[in-house]
């Protein structure tokens, strides 16, 4: 099975809407934000391990507090995760940091402020001569 199969994202799917529930309604770890979700999951093509990341609206602190407390709660998730989505293996679940929303939001105010300056510095006058 390829990398970027058909069946290997319709898995990556399941598996991500399955971990977002299971985080969601099952785990009672007060080290778990409630404000935790699954951006992305990547299953290996053997279906032995997978990678799960994860964005937590808050601080840093509170990341990596919930990052934490997945994994302390890794066993629970994945019999969880065993009994509802039918797979020949069940996967090793390694939990990462998602970063991208909080790079997303940093970029766009660097933008606007690019473009601030750049609209009280301009001053009309054409350059191209």
């Amino acid at each position: 099975m390829r990398k970027n199969s058909i069946k290997n994202t319709r898995i990556n799917g399941e598996v991500r809407r399955e971990l977002s529930e299971i985080i969601r309604g099952s785990i009672k770890d007060p080290r778990i934000h409630p404000m935790t979700s699954v951006t992305a999951v990547e299953v290996a093509p053997d279906l032995k391990t997978c990678r799960a990341y994860i964005s937590v609206l808050g601080d840093d602190e509170a990341l990596a507090r919930t990052i934490e407390g997945l994994k302390s709660a890794e066993g629970f998730i994945r019999r969880e995760l065993a009994s509802t989505v039918n797979l020949r293996n069940t996967p090793q679940i390694r939990f990462i940091p998602d970063q991208s929303i909080a790079y997303g939001i940093r970029m766009s105010k660097i933008i606007d402020e690019v473009k601030e300056a750049d609209e009280s510095g301009h001053t009309g006058e054409d350059l191209s001569e």
